[in-house]
């Protein structure tokens, strides 16, 4: 049996969408720049899964972030020195540590998230209703994508 081969119409939109999503992020990183003082994107995604997902041992949010242990121990450093997380001990093993956000890390979360709403809402405000519904029906989709490949 042949394997089918790909929709070219789906191929190029698929393309255009992500040409259109990494454009976005790369832009809403560059909005929130002033706000991470001196984050990097990765420490800042981390920061944004601990808050999401934790307390969480280091290994846990390597996996979470797709990084190795050791990478993830260099951003978590990061972090601490920022002043943005706190570390205790880990009850199901001695030998690691939970990290979880503390009351900084929460408020530079929603600075950043302030930030970037702002900064689509201007842009959103410059487009026509129906536009503004479309891009509404879309977010609800890609949020829809994201869950399936999640199961």
């Amino acid at each position: 049996m042949a394997a089918k081969a790909p929709d070219t119409s789906l191929t190029e939109t698929a393309s255009q969408l992500r040409n259109a999503i990494v454009r976005t992020s790369r832009r809403l990183r560059q909005e929130a720049a002033t706000e991470t003082g001196g984050l990097s994107p990765s420490a800042t995604a981390a920061l944004a899964s601990i808050n999401r997902s934790g307390p969480l041992t280091p290994s846990e949010l390597a996996e979470i972030e797709r990084v190795s242990r050791p990478a993830m121990t260099r951003t978590l450093g990061c972090l601490e020195r920022e002043d943005l997380i706190e570390r205790t001990p880990d009850p199901a093993d001695g030998r690691s540590f939970l990290v979880a956000v503390n009351d900084a890390g929460r408020e530079r979360l929603a600075r950043l998230r302030r930030r970037k709403s702002a900064y689509l809402a201007r842009r959103l405000g410059k487009l026509d209703p129906e536009e503004v519904e479309t891009l509404a029906r879309a977010a609800e989709l890609l949020e829809r994508m994201r869950e399936d490949e999640q199961v």
